[in-house]
């Protein structure tokens, strides 16, 4: 049975994530190369190998080299990672993590954006009632 994913990660392995996410899957050598600041090479490695602990990735040999793929798709670790949050920040509060990014980023929301923010509070209310 898969491991399932612990949600807490560090800055390096966030990014390991993001580069396997955005290339769907990698060799530590492509991993390190995309790093910003990268750190060596066998820190990569042992990354990856704490990553594959925890359950977020996976390897398939190929060619004797180790590709690596992240274990759920991109939407259901975003899911995870953002009920994670709310969980942790906001109470389990939706209406207060909702209120919080509003606050911090309302000057930045389109017309457009805001439209499609109310028309989901719209959705909400019809599916809830």
């Amino acid at each position: 049975m898969p491991k399932q994913p612990h949600t807490t990660l560090s800055r390096r392995e966030r990014q390991i994530m993001d580069i396997l996410y955005q290339r769907g899957r990698a060799t530590a050598a492509e991993i390190h190369e995309a790093i910003p600041d990268a750190p060596t090479y066998s820190a990569v490695r042992a990354k990856l190998r704490v990553l594959e602990e925890k359950g977020h990735i996976r390897h398939q040999e190929q060619d004797l080299r180790y590709i690596y793929l992240p274990t759920l798709p991109r939407e259901k670790a975003k899911q995870s990672a953002l009920r994670h949050m709310i969980e942790t920040f906001f109470e389990g509060s939706t209406e207060q993590a909702v209120a919080a990014l509003l606050d911090s980023s309302s000057a930045r929301l389109s017309g457009k954006e805001l439209d499609r923010l109310s028309q989901l509070i719209e959705n909400a209310r019809k599916t809830g009632a």
